[in-house]
């Protein structure tokens, strides 16, 4: 490990960040895995360190209702959604909740492990067009499975920017009907000021990967959205809170406003709720507005 790559490892540990971005989002070391063909349906949780505690003795769990490939797509709900965790998470600790939720709506449901070994529950943290690739002939398998046209794709933090890449360079636009984005980091994130040190760093490598990728001005997301920040035919909604403390600002998450485009503040319909980035998957409010993005014509505003 080079001086600066200690530097910023020891500044992070040193200030307890690195414990709370090992659990949340903005990953570290990755290696790129396939999908386990064998894995185990993991019980309801209702809250994500429950689901993180079980994933660690179950790393390749599927969250309750989840890739059940015999699904029928219902007139009702003709796409199914696909579940695309963050970094550092899995599968199964991100949507231990929203999952069974969804399928309980008459949804087909899906979720993916992408950019990780397969007997860790630590994953999301390979180099990001990499993933990409594993979302990408995910999908596919989904789309063959349930002879559906497009899917929805529902992603928190790095699971919600992830698939823009897929969609713009991989062939998504036609296979994706809408991004749901729980705090994606869609321009990358200050992590309060440590992006400073980027420049000390190999961008999209080892130990670092998804890491130094996802950090604000990286050379990945600046390509990302140097282009447009969408494509025609897609609809991204975005939520954010006001008390993320992964992607900083937290109103980095927005894309640039366009008849495709709804920028959502969880805040804005619960102003005392003090949810940050890891809890949001599980926060009935955010869930309550992934469920209006994929069903708009069935919306209710949701409360506190």
């Amino acid at each position: 490990m080079n001086r600066a790559a200690r530097l910023l490892r020891g500044l992070v540990a040193g200030t307890g960040a690195l414990a709370l971005v090992t659990v949340t989002g903005i990953g570290m070391t990755g290696v790129s895995s396939a999908e386990s063909t064998s894995a185990e349906t993991g019980p309801r949780q209702e809250d994500f360190l429950s689901a993180f505690a079980y994933s660690q003795h179950h790393p390749n769990a599927v969250p309750a209702g989840a890739n059940d490939f015999s699904c029928e797509p219902s007139g009702e709900h003709p796409d199914p959604v696909v579940l695309v965790h963050g970094t550092f998470e899995n599968r199964y600790d991100n949507w231990a909740e929203l999952s069974p939720e969804l399928a309980e709506r008459g949804y087909c449901v899906f979720s993916l492990n992408y950019g990780g070994g397969t007997n860790s529950a630590i994953k999301g943290t390979g180099e990001i067009t990499r993933s990409a690739g594993e979302l990408s002939g995910f999908v596919d398998r989904v789309l063959a499975a349930t002879g559906a046209e497009e899917v929805d794709i529902v992603g928190h933090s790095q699971g919600g920017m992830m698939p823009r890449y897929y969609i713009e360079n991989l062939g998504g636009a036609s296979e994706v009907d809408s991004l749901v984005a729980l705090v994606p980091s869609n321009h990358g994130t200050t992590l309060y000021g440590i992006d400073q040190l980027a420049g000390f760093l190999p961008e999209g490598q080892p130990p670092c990967a998804s890491c130094t990728q996802q950090l604000a001005g990286s050379d990945f997301i600046t390509e990302l959205n140097s282009n447009g920040e969408t494509v025609p035919g897609v609809d991204y909604t975005n939520i954010a809170t006001k008390f993320d403390e992964v992607v900083t600002p937290y109103t980095s998450v927005f894309l640039e406003p366009g008849p495709n485009v709804t920028n959502l503040t969880l805040q804005d319909f619960c102003a005392v709720d003090l949810t940050e980035h890891i809890g949001i998957s599980y926060n009935g409010t955010a869930q309550q507005l992934v469920f209006n993005a994929l069903d708009p014509a069935n919306a209710q505003r949701p409360g506190c």
